[in-house]
């Protein structure tokens, strides 16, 4: 059974996540969120994609309880890799991606938000990377996407203290391009996405294929430093108990180790 719905209204495709009630970001919502990429390509009409969550959130996060049955680290490592892939897909996708987040997007949540092109935001939503409270580290990238948009100081902040920041805060740092009460959110998100879906089809094409030439080659050499690490990262006692204090919704006690 699917977790996602797409629906194309006029040009634009919207996808919603639902897997209440966090819309945590599994294997099987990542799997088909690459199904539901297929058919947009396949589809020459469609110019712009809508990406939300049903629900709560838009996303709370990876999910974690899947962490608890792999074993390796080159079983993290590949988990990591995936949600990568999968994510750099999304960021060179030939049409934009449109990401309208309310309520929370956080740890994989937020690193799926920052693969898409735009992100309006709820002035009240959560954005943040908070893995290190749980004694692991960003897998899909976000070590490398978030101080694309805030800064360097600003990502060590965020990712250092797992402190997620408001929706109305995320557009003063360049994380979010607008705000909007939850209420107005999804109708000024769909606004946009048809106002993008009205141009030329070709025209949409060649500025998605010019604007990633401003990114640094290093890029990739980031992301594979950080799969890597991600699965290190496991074979850690912090990481066990960070995960387990998790899932018993407690304190973690960490020993650096």
């Amino acid at each position: 059974m699917s977790t996602l719905t797409m629906q194309v209204k006029e040009h634009v495709a919207e996808i919603t996540i639902e897997s209440p009630p966090a819309n945590a970001l599994s294997t099987h919502i990542l799997n088909d969120l690459s199904e539901d990429l297929d058919r947009v390509e396949q589809d020459p009409s469609i110019k712009a994609i809508l990406l939300k969550g049903e629900g709560k959130f838009f996303s709370a996060g990876a999910d974690i309880k899947e962490f608890t049955s792999l074993q390796d680290a080159s079983d993290y490592k590949s988990l990591a890799s995936k949600g990568q892939q999968l994510f750099n897909r999304i960021e060179n996708f030939h049409i934009p991606v449109i990401a309208a987040i309310h309520g929370a997007a956080l740890g994989g949540g937020l690193e799926l938000a920052m693969a898409c092109h735009i992100r309006y935001v709820a002035e009240d939503a959560k954005l943040g990377l908070p893995e290190l409270n749980l004694g692991i580290i960003p897998g899909f990238a976000g070590t490398q996407r978030l101080p694309r948009y805030v800064g360097s100081a600003k990502a060590y902040e965020m990712m250092l203290t797992g402190v997620p920041i408001s929706g109305a805060e995320a557009v003063t740092a360049g994380l979010a391009n607008r705000s909007y009460s939850s209420e107005e959110l999804f109708q000024e998100a769909e606004k946009l996405a048809h106002a993008i879906a009205s141009k030329s089809g070709p025209t949409i094409q060649h500025v998605m294929k010019l604007v990633p030439y401003t990114h640094t080659p290093q890029f990739n050499e980031g992301i594979n430093a950080e799969a890597e690490a991600f699965g290190q990262v496991f074979g850690n006692e912090d990481a066990k108990e960070g995960i387990q204090a998790f899932i018993e919704k407690r304190k973690p006690n960490f020993n650096d180790q």
